[in-house]
């Protein structure tokens, strides 16, 4: 049989270990917020928030970015540089956007390239070292790759996608 004080002593240790528990995912949900994703597909509508909407990855691949694109040329650029058979991320727009922003920021030069609604759009120094794709954007899906120079060198970037100009 437990004794009276045994029983408040095994409710005192629940109740430490339910407050432990409640306090790490509080942390944990807190560090998600500051910490973002990493090769995350994207769904966005119109006016979405945080603006901008910030995602990770690593570049690169073993494969030519003109291979998986299925040539070279594209009207914002040459699609140049080695990337992953499959994409490193899904952007899923909702609706058209009139203007949108999605650009790749890393230490070292990386390079881009989108497959979606109306085409293939490459590019490699929007800003600087950063690749991007600006402009006006139709609903649909769009495939993103970030490519690095080297092949098979993998390089951290953060995306950012933004509807300010």
């Amino acid at each position: 049989m437990m004794k009276k004080n045994d029983f408040q002593t095994g409710l005192r240790l629940l109740a430490i270990v339910v407050s432990v528990g409640v306090i790490t995912n509080i942390h944990n949900l807190a560090n998600a917020k500051e910490t973002p994703p990493i090769f995350a597909d994207i769904t966005i509508d119109r006016q979405f928030s945080p603006d901008p909407l910030v995602v990770r990855g690593m570049s690169g691949g073993s494969v030519p970015a003109s291979t998986v694109n299925g040539g070279n040329k594209t009207q914002t650029g040459a699609c140049s540089g080695f990337v992953d058979k499959e994409a490193d991320h899904n952007l899923k727009l909702l609706n058209k956007f009139d203007y949108l922003k999605v650009q790749a920021q890393s230490p070292a030069d990386t390079t881009m390239m989108i497959k979606g609604p109306g085409g293939t759009w490459c590019n490699d120094d929007l800003d600087g070292k950063n690749p991007g794709i600006v402009g006006e954007w139709l609903k649909g899906t769009y495939k993103i790759w970030v490519g690095s120079y080297e092949k098979g060198k993998y390089l951290p970037y953060t995306l950012k996608i933004t509807e300010d100009k």
